[in-house]
């Protein structure tokens, strides 16, 4: 990738900013479906292909209602997550319930939902069944330990809090069987944001070869695998993008490789790769500040997007109408709040910069607005659907919602 651009005008932000006070994010719709199109003819030759979006990533009923349209299912793992992909109209098996450390109310609200659920640890076998009873299909998580690394955002497996060691997996189908469970699935999520494709293939492998080994021995037969997500996107300009195509033809031919012919259906749950890129948080610039560097302070601040504090992860930033300006300054892009890593970028070469210029920082789209949190007493903001057009799909929180569960 060589550049980043912007699928709307200077004209468009600034007219929507005369209405709507920045910080506020836009969603690109036509990106959003294209991508979900090209990962559905990409895995064409799985017959029930499905991806469980991860509702996670971008928490909005007017989301999941378009990738329902695009034939997405929700991956879910929250009582509040279950109930927007209900609003959204997303129920049944079209909701997979991956959550952890799960309360009973949870358990009880996603079998009333009908949705499969994605066990995250062998002792909530017997939980589960007491809480909300044994569903007719389970799938259960695993977690590979030292047979697999990790990477910097999801961790090493063997410290990962998630999943079924490789012992206790064989142990919680032996279980679920016995149980009287007739359906059965089998699902992991080992790294995010993985751009070697060759990875996320050899998890295709793993998962197919263990499936294999699970039914020679406990003598049961799997209905899907779930390959998880974990799909990259290309936040800096020199990264490459996942090719789909080529990832689909790997599994595919990892798939061939079984021993087993029996039809196993092939499912995920990406989120990051379907909205990342296409999500854009627009802010103004307030201040340009001049002490041992330079710096931009913008109307927005990590209680916006909190990716490169937490992560030290990068956002290509573009000055909205400067887009071909030499870029000769170097400056850090800081929000207002009261801690020194509200940092947007760190020594980042941009065009000159003044108060009162538009900043769009990209791929914005997954775990941004999701993440978004209070201190400081910062208000979040809202989100805009474009289709050549903005359409409201949250508004901007307001100091009565701020102050509204308090009592004075």
């Amino acid at each position: 990738m060589t550049e980043k651009t912007l699928p709307f005008t200077k004209e468009q932000i600034e007219e929507l900013a005369r209405e709507y006070p920045t910080p506020f994010y836009i969603y690109d719709e036509i990106g959003i479906r294209n991508t979900a199109r090209q990962l559905y003819s990409a895995f064409s030759w799985v017959p029930d292909f499905k991806n469980y979006f991860a509702v996670k990533a971008l928490p909005n009923p007017e989301i999941l209602r378009l990738l329902k349209e695009e034939g997405m299912g929700a991956d879910c793992s929250s009582l509040p997550e279950l109930i927007l992909s209900e609003m959204a109209g997303i129920t049944g098996e079209n909701i997979m319930f991956t959550s952890n450390d799960t309360p009973g109310e949870e358990f009880r609200k996603a079998r009333e939902l009908g949705a499969i659920i994605n066990l995250d640890d062998i002792t909530h076998i017997d939980f589960l069944e007491k809480e909300a009873g044994m569903p007719e299909i389970l799938c259960f998580r695993y977690n590979p330990g030292p047979l697999r690394e990790g990477n910097k955002i999801i961790g090493n497996p063997v410290e990962a809090k998630y999943g079924l060691t490789t012992e206790q997996i064989f142990e919680a189908y032996r279980i679920a069987r016995d149980k009287g469970v007739k359906r059965f699935g089998l699902h992991t999520m080992i790294v995010s944001n993985m751009l070697d494709v060759n990875y996320l293939i050899e998890t295709g492998r793993m998962l197919f070869d263990l499936v294999e080994k699970i039914s020679d021995k406990i003598g049961i037969e799997f209905e899907f695998v779930n390959l998880g997500g974990g799909i990259g996107i290309p936040y800096k300009l020199e990264d490459k993008a996942v090719d789909l195509q080529e990832f689909s033809e790997g599994v595919r031919k990892a798939y061939g490789e079984r021993e087993k012919k029996n039809q196993l259906n092939i499912v995920m749950e990406s989120g990051r790769a379907i909205t990342g890129p296409h999500g854009y948080l627009i802010s103004r610039v307030r201040h340009v500040a001049r002490k041992y560097r330079d710096y931009i302070g913008l109307d927005a601040c990590m209680a916006n997007l909190m990716r490169p504090a937490l992560y030290g992860a990068y956002h290509h930033i573009t000055a909205i109408g400067k887009e071909g300006w030499p870029l000769d300054h170097v400056y850090d892009v800081t929000g207002s709040l009261c801690e020194n890593n509200d940092k947007f970028a760190i020594q980042r070469n941009l065009p000159k910069i003044k108060p009162g210029d538009l900043l769009a920082i990209h791929d914005a789209g997954a775990h941004g607005h999701a993440m978004g949190f209070q201190y400081n007493g910062k208000l979040r903001s809202a989100e805009f659907l474009f289709d050549g057009n903005f359409r409201m799909i949250r508004r901007a929180e307001t100091m009565k919602d701020y102050f509204a569960a308090l009592n004075f």
